[in-house]
C-alpha cells in the first residue's frame, strides 16, 4: 500500500499434493478444516505452500480460494494454487470479457505458468511433499477455540462432552463433573425453554470466502428447503445470520428460489461483509445471557467463518465451531452440538417420524444442476455494474474537497493518530531498552485477536470510560471495529480479550499487575501508570505469538501502550513483520528456552542491548535486575526490516521518506 517492497527470507516450498474425489457427504469446508490441522500439525510457519497433483482438478475457483483464504490458519506465508483450465473457466463465469481471457491464457501459457493438474511431468521440485487424498475427508468442525483443532462431525457428541471435563486450554473447559448436566430454564416469546452445556445460541452464516462459495451455500439453501418440507424449524431464541461475501450470492440464492427458506429458519440477510466471524452478532437475547450466566454453561456458537478465537465471537460463548454453512443450519435445526448425527434424529416431521440430517442432505448432482441453471455470467455482470451505486447511503455521503484532512475534534470516530507526534527529520540513533517492566506475562498461541482490539466494547472497559466520558451511552459504543479509525479507543482495547490469559492473573481477562506495587488493574491503565514513571515495556510469551489475521493494531496497541519489544519462544510471521512495522523489538528465546526453564516470573525488570550496527538475526542479551541473563535472537529477518526500525517504524521511514 505504500509502494515498499515485502521483504522475507527466502522460503521453503511445501507442495501439497492432492489425489482422489471428496465424498458427497463432505464440502470444500471439511477439505479446509482438513488441511489446516495437517499443515498446522507439521509446521509451515514461514513457508510457501503450493498445492498439486489431480485432486486439484476436483475443487472450483471458490473451494480453491477458501483454502488458501485458511493460509494465517496453518500458518504459512502463501497458499497457492496454480492457473487451469479450471481459473479460464471461472473467468468466463464471471462475466470477464472474452478477448481478456482469452490473451490471459494465451499469456499465461507462452510464459509456462499454465498447469495441468493431472501431467505429473509438470509437478516443480518441492522442499517437501505432502499428500491428502480427497476421499478421507469428512464432514468436520474446528473448534472450540482454534481453527485448527478440526473433529470429525460423528466425533462431535463426544469430543465436546471430553472437552467440559479437560483442564483449562485450548481442548478445555475444567467444568466440575457435578455440573456436567447443568442446566438452565428460561422464557423467550412467552415459551419456556431449558439451555444445558453445548447449547448453540448463535449459527452465523458468515466469513467472506465461505459465503462467496456457490456449493456450500447453493448446499445450504437446499438443506434449509428440504428442513422446512419436513416440519423443521430453529428455536427462536439462536441467533441466527446470513451474511454473504457479495452481492452475486443474494442473487443466485434468490434465482433459485432457496431464500424464503433460509428465511423460515431464521437466516435473514443481515448484510455483507465481516459480521459474526469478528464478534459484529451484537447481543444475544437477555433471557439467553442470564440463563448462560447463572449456570456458567459453556453455550456454543457454530458459524462458517475462519476463525474462532477466545473472545472473538461473543462473550458468552465460550465454545466456537467453524463448519460449513449446510452444518450451520443443521446444528441450529438440533439446537446442541451434543448430538450424533447418524445416529440421532435432527427433530420429527409432521407426522411424528424422526428426520435424520441424511435425509435432508442434498445431493452432489443437486447441487450441480442449480449451480449450473442459476450460477450464471448475467448475474456477475449486473452485480458488478452497479457496485458503486447500490448503497444511497455511501453516495450520499459529502468528502470535502481539502489537501489535507479536516479532522474533526469532536468525532469519537476519526482522530489524527500520534504515529508521527515528536518525529524529527532524521532518525534518532538506536537505543537500548533499560529496566523495563513485563506488561504481559503471555503462553502459547496468543493470537492477534487476544492482542488487537476486536468485537464489542464491554461497559466496564477502558474504552467505554473514554467514550463515557465524551458523552456516549453503551448504546453508541459500537465495536473496537467501527472505531478503528480512534487511537484512544484502539489503545484501551489493546490486549483487552475477555478470555486473556496473563500468568500474572488467577483467572482469564484483559487485567494485570503493575510493579513493584503488586497493584491489580486494567491493562491499558497499567501502561499509562508505567507511561507516568518513565518506564518501557516487554511482552513475555510462549510459541507461536501473534497467529491469526494480520491484525494492524495487533502491532499499533502495544507501540500505544509503550511496548519496545517482545520476547517469545516463537512469532508467526506477519504479526512478527508488523510489530518491525511499528518500531517493536521481537526477540526469540534460543536453544529450546522458555520463561519457565529460565525461572523468570516477569516481576523482573528486563534491559536489551542493542548495538548501534545492529544486524538481522543478530543475538542479543538480555538481562534482569534479578541477576538472569539469557541471549536471545533479534527477530528483524532482513535489511529492509532493518531499515524499518531504525527508523521507528515503516510509517515514519515513509514520511521521512516522502519529506525529502
Amino acid at each position: 500500500m505504500l509502494g515498499q517492497c515485502i521483504s522475507m527470507v527466502l522460503p521453503q516450498v511445501v507442495g501439497y499434493k492432492l489425489t482422489g474425489v471428496v465424498s458427497s457427504y463432505a464440502t470444500s469446508t471439511d477439505v479446509v478444516l482438513t488441511i489446516t490441522k495437517h499443515l498446522r500439525q507439521v509446521g509451515v510457519v514461514g513457508k510457501f505452500v503450493e498445492f498439486f497433483g489431480p485432486g486439484v482438478a476436483q475443487l472450483s475457483i471458490a473451494d480453491r480460494a477458501t483454502i488458501s483464504n485458511m493460509c494465517p490458519e496453518y500458518g504459512a506465508t502463501v497458499g497457492y494454487f496454480p492457473v487451469d483450465d479450471m481459473s479460464i473457466k471461472y473467468l468466463r463465469q464471471t462475466g470477464r470479457e472474452a478477448g481478456s481471457v482469452e490473451m490471459i491464457e494465451k499469456y499465461l501459457r507462452a510464459v509456462g505458468m499454465f498447469r495441468d493438474y493431472s501431467n505429473s511431468e509438470q509437478d516443480p521440485a518441492f522442499s517437501q511433499i505432502l499428500e491428502l487424498d480427497l476421499s478421507t475427508v469428512v464432514p468436520s468442525l474446528s473448534g472450540p477455540k482454534r481453527p485448527h483443532d478440526r473433529v470429525s462431525v460423528s466425533d462431535m457428541k463426544t469430543d465436546f462432552s471430553q472437552c467440559l471435563q479437560n483442564k483449562v486450554g485450548f481442548k478445555g473447559f475444567q467444568i466440575p463433573a457435578d455440573k456436567h448436566g447443568a442446566s438452565a430454564p428460561f422464557s423467550y416469546e412467552g415459551k419456556d425453554y431449558t439451555l444445558k452445556h453445548g447449547s448453540v445460541v448463535i449459527s452465523a452464516i458468515t466469513s467472506c470466502t465461505n459465503t462467496s462459495n456457490p456449493s456450500v451455500m447453493l448446499g445450504a439453501g437446499l438443506l434449509a428447503k428440504k428442513a422446512c418440507e419436513r416440519g423443521l424449524s430453529v428455536a427462536p431464541y439462536i441467533k441466527t445470520s446470513l451474511s454473504p461475501g457479495s452481492g452475486v450470492v443474494t442473487y443466485y440464492l434468490k434465482e433459485s428460489g432457496v431464500i424464503p427458506y433460509l428465511e423460515q429458519l431464521g437466516f435473514h440477510l443481515v448484510g455483507y461483509g465481516c459480521m459474526t466471524c469478528i464478534g459484529n452478532s451484537g447481543p444475544l437475547p437477555e433471557a439467553v445471557t442470564t440463563a448462560v450466566e447463572q449456570a456458567d454453561l459453556v453455550a456454543v456458537g457454530v458459524l462458517s467463518g475462519n476463525r474462532n478465537f477466545e473472545g472473538r465471537i461473543n462473550p458468552h460463548t465460550r465454545a466456537n465451531y467453524l463448519t460449513s454453512p449446510p452444518l450451520c443450519i443443521a446444528y441450529a435445526i438440533a439446537g446442541t452440538v451434543l448430538i450424533d448425527f447418524e445416529k440421532e434424529p435432527l427433530g420429527v416431521d409432521s407426522s411424528g417420524s424422526p428426520v435424520f440430517l441424511k435425509d435432508i442432505w442434498p445431493t452432489r448432482a443437486e447441487l450441480q444442476e442449480v449451480e449450473r441453471q442459476y450460477v450464471v455470467p448475467a448475474m456477475f455482470r449486473d452485480t458488478y455494474s452497479k457496485i458503486t451505486e447500490s448503497n444511497s447511503s455511501w453516495n450520499e455521503l459529502e468528502a470535502p474537497d481539502s489537501q489535507l484532512y479536516p479532522w474533526d475534534p469532536k468525532s469519537t470516530y476519526i482522530k489524527s493518530p500520534p504515529f508521527f507526534d515528536g518525529m524529527t527529520q532524521d532518525p534518532p540513533a538506536v537505543r537500548d531498552v533499560e529496566k523495563a517492566a513485563v506488561l504481559l506475562n503471555l503462553g502459547d498461541s496468543v493470537t492477534t485477536d487476544h492482542i488487537s482490539p476486536a468485537g464489542s466494547i464491554s461497559r466496564t472497559s477502558p474504552a467505554a470510560r473514554y467514550l463515557s466520558s465524551r458523552g456516549m451511552t453503551p448504546r453508541e459504543f459500537n465495536s473496537y471495529g467501527a472505531r478503528r479509525g480512534n487511537d484512544s479507543v484502539m489503545a484501551r482495547g489493546t490486549f483487552a480479550n475477555i478470555r486473556l490469559v496473563n500468568k500474572f492473573m488467577s483467572k482469564p481477562g484483559p487485567k494485570t499487575l503493575h510493579f513493584p506495587s503488586g497493584e491489580s488493574m486494567d491493562v491499558f491503565d497499567a501502561a499509562e501508570r508505567y507511561r507516568s514513571e518513565g518506564r518501557p515495556l516487554i511482552v513475555l510469551a510462549g510459541k507461536d505469538y501473534g497467529s491469526g489475521s494480520s491484525r494492524d493494531w495487533a502491532a499499533k496497541g502495544p507501540w500505544m501502550l509503550g511496548v519496545k519489544a517482545v520476547v517469545a519462544e516463537s512469532f508467526e510471521r506477519i504479526h512478527r513483520s508488523n510489530l518491525v512495522g511499528m518500531g517493536i523489538l521481537p526477540l526469540q528465546f534460543t536453544d529450546g528456552a522458555t520463561t519457565e526453564t529460565l525461572r523468570l516470573t516477569g516481576k523482573e525488570f528486563y534491559s536489551v542491548q542493542v548495538p548501534p550496527q545492529l544486524k538481522p538475526g543478530q543475538l542479543l542479551t538480555v538481562k534482569t535486575d534479578s541477576g538472569v541473563s539469557v541471549e536471545v535472537r533479534c527477530r528483524i529477518d532482513t535489511d529492509v526490516e532493518l531499515t524499518y526500525y531504525q527508523h521507528g517504524g515503516i510509517l515514519n521511514y515513509m514520511v521521512r521518506k516522502m519529506s525529502k
